[in-house]
């Protein structure tokens, strides 16, 4: 394989032009690029529509351990649809101008690559985005992502994830939105708009196409494991972890990838149910459908058959493109000579990647004004990095904040104790593609911008983690971290004396990027190392104890729940991390994020999350209460719940309201609350409306949230706010797979969590 170097771009200081809305595509144009592929196909060989089916890897970075071969031969020949690892402009046109210039029938190229919460900007990781609540939020940074990816010769992002994830321990639960599939379905809405632009206009120079994934049910891996098996019932799968899905292809996203695990005992790459029958038959999704990273080839270790016979399998399913696994280039003229798939089957799938590359503007536009200077003018210029700043501030969450011992002074002395005190390496998280750690914020640099006249006192405190075999696995995979060979015992003696010297601890503690995202399960899901002994022996100094958290999980934090005087979780921030982070440390941003995913007391609790069903025999809280469900040494309750976030001020909730006590079926519900600030500064609060369905002819959840307001709110401030409950808010698929609401008995409640709620009842009519 070529390698081609990076190209060093320069850092923007000029706007690119934005994207123009235009309608939605008419059956003029729908007719006018069904003639170019019909007159293109009637061109192509049977090689050559192979070839639109092999998607390769070429470039800078590689997940998986096949690097594709013979690319710049195969190229040539027609036989590559797609290329991803490969950007930048230089390298891009390079390729393309092969495909163009070299090619038989000048079929241009499609460029991908895994822009997750950012290109060159870094955001914070999704889970963080998600905790900003705020989905203009959300949008805009998918909307710099692709002003940016694009800028630098991409044309597809792997990207929005929107797997629900309610195990801790699954390292991709970084990855997407949390646990609810309502929160989930509208951020997933929001991330396709952005990538996508206004109306899905994909030709504009500035937008990419989305690639939802994993198609389906990635996130419910068994023992949080990647890549492990999955298996639930199809209620399971069409209430709780197919909305984030179909909200996308509602939305309009062009691209789906399968994901690796089994669906109904069936790999998802092989299932046509799953993307034949639900995907485009039941859904509507016209758009093509692209393996994971050589998932074709690894359908032969889930024991469906001989790498020939699993290349049939995957094209008669309605996989579209093979990632890196060669399997259909390799195998599909043999199964066309043998009947094992068929010539419609092989032209369904091509046309659906030329149709790509036409919605795209690419048979127009190869090169997407892909220029070095259209780089040099748009890749991290400052209002991008102004943004990062601003949703960083967003996604972060005040778990605790006792004594007001923050928003912290500018003024007097800090000991600034961690690991992760200033490592610029780890803020940008994993899955921070081509982003540059270099040019990152790390924590003590930005308390050091914000507060030039504190004294700040560092020391280290303990390494990430001291067990060899997790370093060992760190090290061989990017974790670039910077090991202190002194004992455990001499960092932390180090970091009591620093202490004992400042007015207040901030001790940043939690995991290294690599510990979490793709392969990155874990079992103990506590503080890794010996940071707990760290924070136990600053606790004994007396001072107060502030927390900074960086991960990108939930973590079981116990011990630093009962001890610390605050916590402030901030995930993996991304570029602007230190500077945001100094931003609510100091107060200048009042902390507003609410978390997306529940944070268990203990990791035996996992999964654990919200809206779970009740049992037969459900535990009230009586200590000697034996024969219900409950452990007997944790509490079934989680230490902090979906939807919970503190403020630097306080809000209280006044009594919901509805609008009538019984609606019919066809009638929207009104519910009404008034939210007041009552604490001291002004602030924003995430009002959160939950509904349970009392009486069901399946088991319904104890709650589900179907609404939420991010409201901003003055000192002393109260509004009214106003949610309105249609029918479909009540509806569920039933044991028939039917959508439908049933009569009688149901609660609405409202709060700023998921916990701390105030219920109205109401009814459901019959018609």
């Amino acid at each position: 394989m070529k390698l081609i170097p990076l190209l060093l771009l320069a850092l923007a200081l000029a706007p690119a032009a934005q994207a123009q809305k235009k309608p939605a595509p008419t059956a003029t144009s729908a007719q006018k690029m069904k003639q170019y592929i019909d007159g293109l196909m009637a061109k192509m060989t049977t090689e050559e529509k192979i070839g639109q089916l092999n998607l390769v890897s070429v470039g800078f970075d590689v997940t998986g351990p096949v690097v594709s071969k013979d690319v710049d031969a195969n190229i040539r020949k027609g036989l590559v649809g797609g290329v991803f690892n490969t950007y930048t402009p230089i390298a891009v046109r390079k390729l393309q101008e092969m495909a163009i210039k070299e090619s038989r029938l000048h079929i241009p190229l499609m460029f991908g690559y895994d822009v997750i919460h950012g290109h060159r900007t870094i955001f914070p990781i999704a889970l963080g985005l998600s905790a900003s609540w705020d989905l203009k939020a959300i949008e805009q940074s998918a909307r710099i992502a692709a002003e940016e990816s694009t800028a630098d010769g991409l044309n597809w992002v792997f990207s929005p994830m929107v797997d629900i994830a309610r195990d801790a321990r699954w390292g991709r639960i970084s990855e997407g939105a949390g646990e609810d599939p309502y929160l989930g379905s509208r951020i997933a809405e929001a991330m396709v708009r952005g990538y996508q632009g206004p109306g899905n206009d994909m030709t504009q120079p500035n937008t990419v196409m989305a690639c939802l994934k994993h198609f389906a049910l990635y996130g419910a891996a068994e023992a949080g494991r990647e890549y492990n098996t999955t298996d639930m019932s199809k209620q399971r799968m069409y209430n709780e972890y197919l909305p984030p899905y179909k909200a996308a292809v509602e939305a309009g996203v062009g691209s789906v990838m399968s994901s690796f695990n089994d669906v109904n005992g069936t790999p998802a790459t092989a299932n046509k149910w799953l993307m034949t029958d639900l995907l485009r038959t039941q859904w509507g999704f016209q758009g093509f459908v692209a393996t994971d990273y050589t998932a074709i080839p690894e359908l032969v270790e889930h024991g469906m058959g001989s790498p020939e016979q699993v290349a049939a399998m995957a094209l008669n399913a309605g996989i579209d493109q093979d990632m890196v696994g060669e399997s259909f280039l390799n195998y599909t003229a043999k199964n066309l000579q043998s009947g094992a798939v068929s010539k419609a089957q092989l032209d369904a799938a091509c046309r659906r990647i030329l149709e790509a590359k036409y919605k795209l503007g690419l048979f127009t536009d190869p090169y997407r004004n892909v220029s070095t200077e259209r780089a040099t003018s748009t890749l991290m210029k400052p209002e991008f990095i102004a943004a990062a700043r601003d949703i960083a501030r967003k996604s972060m969450v005040l778990l605790k904040n006792d004594r007001s011992a923050l928003p912290l002074k500018k003024t007097g002395s800090i000991a600034l104790i961690g690991p992760l005190a200033n490592r610029q390496r780890d803020v940008i998280g994993s899955w921070s593609g081509a982003g540059d750690w270099h040019q990152a914020v790390s924590v003590e640099q930005g308390l050091r911008a914000a507060a030039p006249g504190l004294k700040i006192t560092y020391a280290k405190g303990a390494n990430i983690a001291d067990d060899q075999q997790m370093l060992d696995r760190l090290q061989a995979h990017g974790g670039e971290l910077e090991l202190d060979k002194r004992s455990a015992e001499d960092m932390i003696k180090e970091a009591v004396q620093v202490a004992q010297s400042a007015d207040v601890v901030v001790a940043v503690v939690g995991e290294s990027q690599g510990m979490t995202g793709e392969a990155a399960a874990r079992a103990d899901i506590s503080l890794p190392g010996q940071q707990l002994a760290l924070l136990k022996a600053l606790k004994a100094t007396g001072k107060p104890l502030v927390l900074v958290l960086m991960n990108g999980r939930p973590l079981a934090l116990p011990w630093e729940n009962q001890n610390a005087d605050a916590i402030l979780e901030t995930w993996f921030a991304g570029t602007q991390a230190g500077n945001a982070i100094a931003d609510v440390l100091f107060g200048a941003y009042n902390p507003s994020g609410k978390i997306t995913a529940t944070f268990p007391v203990a990791v035996g609790q996992e999964p654990i999350y919200y809206n779970h069903k009740n049992t037969g025999r459900p535990y009230t809280g009586a200590k000697l209460d034996k024969y219900k469900s409950r452990y007997l040494d944790v509490p079934n309750e989680p230490l902090y719940p979906f939807g919970f976030g503190l403020s630097y001020t306080t809000f209280t909730y006044g009594k919901p309201t509805v609008s009538k006590a019984t609606i019919g079926p066809a009638e929207t519900l009104t519910v009404s609350v008034t939210v007041q600030n009552t604490g001291p500064l002004d602030g924003e609060e995430v009002a959160q409306l939950y509904i349970r369905d009392l009486v069901g002819s399946i088991s319904r959840p104890v709650s589900e949230l179907k609404g939420f307001q991010k409201v901003m709110l003055k000192k002393g401030e109260s509004k009214t706010l106003t949610f309105r409950l249609t029918p479909d808010a009540l509806k569920f698929y039933n044991n028939d797979l039917k959508f439908a609401a049933e009569p009688g008995d149901f609660q609405v409640m409202v709060g700023g969590n998921s916990r701390d709620v105030q219920m109205v009842p109401f009814k459901l009519a019959a018609r």
